[in-house]
C-alpha cells in the first residue's frame, strides 16, 4: 500500500501540532528501490559498531517491520552496507531508517528495500558487540519507542506510537 506522508500530515495535522505525532527533519537520504513503505518500529542503539544491526536484519523475520537505528548521528563510518541490506531484503523487512551512514550505495540502490541515512561513508563500523535493541530511542531529537509506527515515502518519515488509519 502506498504511503502518502503528505496526506498524512494533513489529516493528522492537530495531532502533529500536538506533539503525539512526530515528523523527523527532513534530513535522511533515501537510497534503494522502494519510494513509500510503512511498518511497525524495531529500534535499536548502535554507535559506530553494527553487530545489533547485523543479528536483526539478517536473522529475524522483518514482515511488517523497520529497522530505526540509533547511530547517534555518526558520520565517521557506515552502520549498513549492501550485504546487511541484502539480508533485510531476504528476511522481508519493510525498511531501515539509520540516524547515521550507509555504504555500498550503488548496491543498496538495486535492492527491493528503502535505506534512509543521514549520508554516506566508504569505512565500515566496528564490530565490538555493542548495541542495545528494542529500547526508546533519539533520532534527530524525536522520541522513538518499540512498536511505533512508522511512515515513509519520498517526502518524509512520521513517527507515531499508533497505527495511523489512513
Amino acid at each position: 500500500m502506498t504511503v502518502i506522508t503528505a496526506d498524512l500530515c494533513d489529516q493528522f495535522e492537530a495531532e502533529i501540532h500536538s506533539g503525539r505525532i512526530s515528523v523527523l527533519p527532513a534530513i535522511f537520504k533515501q537510497y534503494g528501490q522502494i519510494e513509500s513503505f510503512y511498518g511497525q518500529v524495531v529500534t535499536v542503539k548502535a554507535f559506530e559498531d553494527n553487530t545489533v544491526i547485523k543479528q536483526i536484519l539478517e536473522n529475524e523475520n522483518g514482515t511488517g517491520k523497520v529497522l530505526v537505528v540509533d547511530g547517534g548521528a555518526s558520520m565517521r563510518c557506515a552502520l549498513v552496507g549492501g550485504n546487511i541490506a541484502a539480508a533485510a531484503v531476504k528476511n522481508n523487512w519493510a525498511g531501515v531508517i539509520v540516524n547515521g551512514c550507509v555504504r555500498d550505495a550503488s548496491e543498496i540502490e538495486e535492492l527491493n528495500i528503502a535505506v534512509c541515512a543521514l549520508g554516506l561513508h566508504p569505512l565500515r563500523s566496528m564490530r565490538k558487540g555493542a548495541g542495545q535493541r528494542d529500547i526508546a530511542i533519539d533520532v534527530q531529537g524525536i522520541r522513538v519507542c518499540p512498536n511505533d509506527w512508522l511512515y515513509f515515502d519520498v517526502d518524509g518519515l512520521v513517527i507515531s506510537p499508533t497505527e495511523l488509519n489512513r
